[in-house]
């Protein structure tokens, strides 16, 4: 039996190496319901090699898994919105170096570009935020970018308040939900979740 598509969507991932792995199966649990996947990569993600893989390893993990290139350049991303080949523009995880550029209105990587090119045709962008300064320089980005239209979050919380006080972390677990909702212009509620996983 053929699955029906959903529509396609544009999942990025930046450089929060530790949350590569959360990110990537919430992309495989889109796939299986039915959304095509257009891989955007960050200059960081596609360029590093940490503890948590290498730059290549997940390239390939995200190309084999959509089925499309990566998308890790200004010129790849540029016509998203214009030629509407994506309804949504996910950010997951979204660090806190994307969350200042976004807020400070810069389209200088292939991620921010994403962002911009689909904002200007009305497209939502569902940032799940993972940030070990999300309490501190972060708070008033991500308080900026709560105020603007088409932009929405995946809930999230403190993911270890003991030991990183100051770390946001999405719930990476209602990523799906959180995309529907943005697609009918809603935001999951609610945003601020005690953190359970």
């Amino acid at each position: 039996m053929k699955r029906q598509l959903r529509g396609t969507v544009a999942f990025a991932v930046c450089g929060s190496f530790c949350t590569l792995g959360a990110a990537v199966a919430q992309a495989e649990q889109l796939v299986r319901q039915g959304w095509e996947l257009l891989p955007v990569m960050s200059y960081a993600a596609s360029g590093l090699n940490t503890r948590f893989g290498r730059a290549d390893e997940w390239k390939d993990r995200l190309e084999t898994l959509t089925g499309h290139r990566v998308l890790d350049t200004l010129q790849d991303v540029e016509p998203l919105g214009p030629r509407q080949l994506a309804r949504a523009l996910v950010v997951a995880p979204c660090t806190g170096t994307t969350l200042a550029r976004l807020a400070a209105g810069l389209s200088d990587t292939p991620v921010t570009l994403a962002a911009k090119s689909l904002l200007r045709v009305g497209c939502p962008v569902l940032l799940a935020v993972s940030t070990n300064d999300g309490l501190g320089a972060s708070g008033e980005n991500i308080a900026r970018l709560m105020q603007r239209k088409h932009y929405y979050f995946v809930p999230y919380g403190q993911d270890d308040a003991a030991q990183k006080p100051q770390s946001l972390k999405a719930d990476l677990t209602l990523l799906p939900a959180a995309l529907e909702a943005a697609l009918h212009g809603q935001q999951l509620q609610p945003v601020l979740r005690e953190w359970n996983c």
